[in-house]
């Protein structure tokens, strides 16, 4: 056995991209690293990007809102918005991305295995072309990521 945890990416059909990894940590944990923005920012952006996270606002709860943004500086900076649908602690996140005219909606649960969880992020776009999109841009980084996520659910399990 690696020791590493693997993230699986799959085409689940035209328009969704479903992404699964199973992380060490127990389910309120890991939850708490997705609706928290203090340790949401810890580990969203890929290091490798180069980009930081400039802002990070977000109200967790259904009929909730966030706003991420990414950037050197003000005036190159891109943000990410949307509303979160359904929230419920510590097994399923829904939020919307209208970042790009047309919304696309994300879907994350937390299934517990005895101290583990099995994390499944379910994307869903508007259009086929939306999707092989993704799959060439953001979803390549989920991998790096998740890694980051591992690291600091180590520290917060320590």
């Amino acid at each position: 056995m690696s020791g590493k945890n693997e993230t699986v990416v799959t085409r689940k059909s035209d328009r969704e991209l479903v992404v699964t990894r199973v992380f060490d940590g127990p389910v309120n944990l890991v939850f708490e690293a997705w609706s928290k923005p203090e340790l949401f920012q810890r580990w969203w952006v890929p290091k490798a990007l180069g980009v930081p996270l400039r802002a990070c606002e977000m109200d967790v709860r259904t009929g909730g809102g966030y706003r991420l943004e990414f950037g050197l500086d003000a005036a190159n900076s891109m943000a990410f918005f949307g509303k979160y649908t359904d929230v419920t602690p510590p097994s399923r996140i829904v939020w919307t991305n209208e970042e790009g005219g047309e919304i696309s909606v994300t879907t994350v649960t937390f299934e517990d295995q005895g101290g583990q969880t099995l994390l499944t992020l379910s994307e869903l776009y508007p259009s086929k072309a939306a999707c092989d999109e993704a799959l060439q841009g953001s979803a390549q980084g989920y991998p790096m990521q998740f890694e980051q996520l591992d690291e600091l659910l180590v520290e917060l399990v320590a």
